[in-house]
C-alpha cells in the first residue's frame, strides 16, 4: 500500500475524514446526522448504532495496519489493531447486512449492500484465518482485499453526491447505482493489485 504515496497519503486521508464524519451523531443527535436513513433509524436503531460506530473503527484500524514500516517494528500493536480491525468488521458486517434488508433503491440496492457486507465479513476472516496459519503472504492478499471492501465507506460517500448533484437522483434512485459501485471497482482494483 505504501508504493504509491500519493495514493497512500490521500487514502489515509479520506478514511479518517471519513471516520470522524461518521460520528458527527454525537454532536447532531442520530435522526439530525443521518435523515436520509430514517426508516433505519426508526426500525433497526441498535443495528444501525451498531454499524456507523464499529465501520468507523474498521477505517481507522484498517488504515494504520496498511503502514508497511509500522508493521515490521511494533508487531505487537499490528496483532492488536488487526484483532480491533477483524472485531469492527464482524459488528459492521453483521449490522450492515440487516441493514441491507429494505434498503432504499428496492432489491437491487438490498442485494448490492447485502453482497458487500457479508464478502466483507468473509474476506477479512480468511485473512485472519492465514494471519493464524502464519501463511502472512496470503494474510497480506486477503487484508489488501478486505480493506478494499473498507474502503467503500469512502467511494460510497464520493459517489452519492455525485449521482445527487449531477445526476439530479434522490437518494433512494442514487442507492440503486451506489450499492454496487462503492465496492465492486475497490475489489476489482484490489485484485489487480495483488496479481501485479
Amino acid at each position: 500500500m505504501t508504493r504509491n504515496p500519493i495514493l497512500f497519503y490521500a487514502t489515509v486521508f479520506l478514511s479518517v475524514i471519513m471516520a470522524f464524519m461518521s460520528y458527527r451523531f454525537t454532536v447532531l443527535g442520530m435522526d439530525a446526522a443521518f435523515p436520509e436513513m430514517i426508516g433505519h433509524l426508526t426500525d433497526r436503531k441498535l443495528f444501525f448504532a451498531a454499524h456507523v460506530i464499529s465501520s468507523p473503527l474498521a477505517l481507522v484500524f484498517g488504515t494504520m495496519n496498511m503502514i508497511d514500516r509500522r508493521r515490521k517494528k511494533r508487531r505487537a500493536l499490528h496483532r492488536w489493531t488487526g484483532r480491533a480491525y477483524a472485531l469492527s468488521i464482524l459488528i459492521g458486517g453483521i449490522s450492515g447486512l440487516v441493514m441491507a434488508i429494505g434498503a432504499a433503491g428496492g432489491i437491487v440496492a438490498t442485494l448490492g449492500f447485502g453482497a458487500l457486507a457479508v464478502l466483507w465479513v468473509v474476506v477479512t476472516a480468511q485473512a485472519v484465518r492465514m494471519a493464524i496459519a502464519r501463511n502472512f503472504v496470503a494474510h497480506r492478499v486477503w487484508m489488501i482485499r478486505s480493506f478494499a471492501l473498507t474502503l467503500a465507506a469512502v467511494t460510497l460517500r464520493i459517489y452519492l453526491p455525485m449521482f445527487m448533484i449531477f445526476g439530479e437522483m434522490t437518494y433512494t434512485q442514487a442507492s440503486v447505482w451506489v450499492a454496487w459501485l462503492c465496492w465492486v471497482p475497490n475489489l476489482a482494483l484490489a485484485e489487480w493489485w495483488v496479481r501485479r
